[in-house]
């Protein structure tokens, strides 16, 4: 049983890759450049400076990169588009249930930790979280597993009495890299074949994590958050 838990954020606590790649998509499109799933896909759970040495190649170039990152930035910000990317289904349930049985947790993004807080605060779950571990703090992003040590350190807690709760190829791998026992729940695609063969488990969503809460952790009668 495990006595801490690790959670990733886009894509598995918050629903914002699918909203960000279809940003980028559209733009590559506005710019002349057919950029597609596959390719926005090498990115998801990629540190913010390898994010930009890839989305650099596919858009042919650091001026026409800077030009659409300003460009997603302004779609992003505008009124009509809602910046408050919501809860996936079961986060808010899971996190309270992990409270309730004293399980401290963790965030392990490859997001900076500024837009965590900022991400998790806007949709009141920040106040679960004992730590964060961001992309902007370690040298190298996801599958490197340097987050994943980092916010295991920060928790106290021994890498491999953590869960990690993952949704892309690159973040389950980083976990695993990091001695972490790691709960896949796919979002944008479904899990390679080796990243199911090194999961703990595949869930089709985060609710059915709910009901395993006192199967998986040793508890504690005491309140976290």
């Amino acid at each position: 049983m495990f006595s801490a838990a690790i959670f990733d954020m886009d894509g598995l606590l918050v629903d914002s890759e699918r909203a960000i790649m279809n940003t980028w998509i559209t733009v590559g499109l506005d710019l002349g450049i057919a950029l597609s799933a596959s390719d926005y896909l090498r990115i998801v759970g990629r540190s913010s400076t390898e994010c930009e040495l890839i989305l650099t190649e596919l858009l042919g170039g650091a001026a026409t990169f800077r030009e659409a990152l300003a460009r997603v930035r302004q779609h992003l910000s505008k009124p009509s588009v809602n910046p408050i990317f919501p809860l996936k289904s079961g986060a808010r349930t899971l996190l309270t249930e992990l409270s309730r049985a004293g399980i401290p947790c963790a965030v392990a993004s490859s997001s900076p930790v500024d837009e965590i807080r900022s991400r998790l605060g806007r949709v009141g779950v920040l106040h679960f979280f004992k730590t964060i571990a961001g992309g902007d703090e370690v040298d190298r992003g996801k599958p490197d597993p340097a987050v994943y040590r980092l916010a295991a350190h920060r928790l106290g807690v021994p890498a491999d009495a953590c869960l990690a709760f993952e949704d892309s190829d690159n973040g389950a791998h980083a976990a695993a890299s990091a001695g972490i026992a790691v709960v896949v729940v796919p979002d944008l695609k479904p899990p390679a074949a080796e990243v199911a063969e090194l999961s703990f488990r595949i869930l089709g969503k985060l609710d059915v994590a709910i009901e395993h809460v006192a199967d998986w952790f040793t508890t504690r009668d005491t309140k976290f958050a």
